[in-house]
């Protein structure tokens, strides 16, 4: 296995001077696991092409190991890529998609036999090897181009939105598949997904991307916890975290300055910011699961809390586990995670209550965090 380091890598399209990436610096331990991030368009799978060696570096230094592989073709990179489509053979068998990388290298016949062999028992392939991909489930043929991966004993394994095109229950199932492979093999792996639940599940780290550039690399709670701005903080997290404009009153450089959202439907003590400027435009957020719906018409108002507020619901959706109620605050919209049982009545008007150290802060204008 091996180590990858980018080191401000850039793509830049010579057809128009479309910067696809901007100065990417990245350190992947060796066996570590990270996934790439972001919406389509974000510049993940870019990055993982160049890695690839499938597309052309404009800038930088790209390392596997301790080799510099700027400029060297894919085969000579020892990496190995899982792709969307699978990308198997239809006239060959289970058996001879594992093979065919290894036939090309030349290797033995044993050799093989005992690489398909391996990866066919790691993936529960053994009882399929001599079917061809159209009698597979869409789960088996992507279990079958992880094994093609396998197979080569590569020191970076790549993989390219590999659970995309399976069905909801099959991701789950797959996605488990992956991590447990990632811990047997203790392999360096790059996975890019726009599926922020499979970062957040599988990543040891996570780079979040956007328009091109690396908004935040850390650990998964490290990410949902303390997020470095406003598009990493409604990224990461679903339903998305609520976020409430406003702006700062107090005097210049106030550690006790009041949040005062735009039309004026809730005030709010900022706290654990710092200096935060008298007339600064500022940005609450607060996760759904860290608003509690304290009361409903009719009950005993329970709202005595530091940061409670009145709202009008708009939609419930009880899941079963878990209900959503969505709500209008003034004129803002602002969903909240409660119990299961919970069904407030439509255009019914509840209490909201959230506990001060979980409300986030940004800065309106740059969408820094505070802090």
């Amino acid at each position: 296995m091996a180590r990858v380091r980018l080191e401000g890598v850039r793509k830049i399209y010579q057809d128009g001077g479309y910067v696809a990436v901007h100065g990417v610096d990245l350190d992947v331990a060796d066996g570590e696991l990270v996934v790439l991030v972001g919406p389509s368009g974000c510049g993940k799978s870019t990055t993982l092409r160049m890695i690839a060696g499938l597309e052309s570096i404009t800038a930088g230094r790209l390392y596997i190991g301790d080799r510099l592989v700027n400029d060297l073709p894919p085969k000579d990179r020892d990496i190995a890529m899982v792709f969307q489509n699978y990308a198997l053979y239809p006239h060959m068998t289970v058996r001879e998609n594992l093979a065919f990388a290894l036939r090309l290298r030349k290797l033995s016949q044993p050799e093989m036999d005992r690489r398909v062999t391996k990866a066919a028992e790691t993936l529960g392939l053994q009882e399929v090897l001599g079917r061809k991909p159209r009698q597979l489930s869409g789960g088996q043929r992507q279990r079958v181009a992880v094994g093609r991966a396998i197979v080569r004993e590569p020191a970076v394994f790549l993989f390219d939105e590999p659970l995309s095109n399976l069905d909801a229950k099959l991701r789950v199932q797959t996605r488990r598949e992956i991590a447990k492979l990632h811990r047997d093999l203790g392999a360096t792996m790059i996975y890019v997904t726009h599926d922020q639940v499979e970062a957040m599940t599988l990543g040891d780290r996570i780079v979040v991307m956007n328009a091109g550039r690396v908004q935040q690399v850390d650990t998964p709670l490290a990410l949902y916890d303390r997020p470095a701005n406003r598009f990493v903080a409604g990224f990461i997290g679903s339903p998305a975290m609520n976020f409430i404009p406003g702006v700062a009153e107090g005097s210049a450089g106030s550690r006790h300055a009041t949040f005062v959202a735009r039309d004026s439907s809730l005030r709010a003590l900022v706290s654990g910011t710092g200096d935060v400027a008298a007339g600064q435009g500022i940005v609450m957020g607060i996760r759904p699961e860290d608003i509690e719906v304290v009361s409903t018409p009719g009950a005993p108002d329970e709202s005595r809390g530091p940061l409670a507020f009145g709202a009008r619901v708009d939609l419930v959706e009880p899941l079963g586990n878990e209900t959503f109620v969505h709500t209008t605050v003034g004129s803002h919209s602002v969903t909240a995670r409660s119990s299961a049982r919970q069904l407030p009545p439509v255009e019914s008007t509840v209490t909201l209550r959230v506990d001060p150290s979980r409300v986030h802060w940004f800065d309106l204008e740059s969408g820094d965090r505070l802090a």
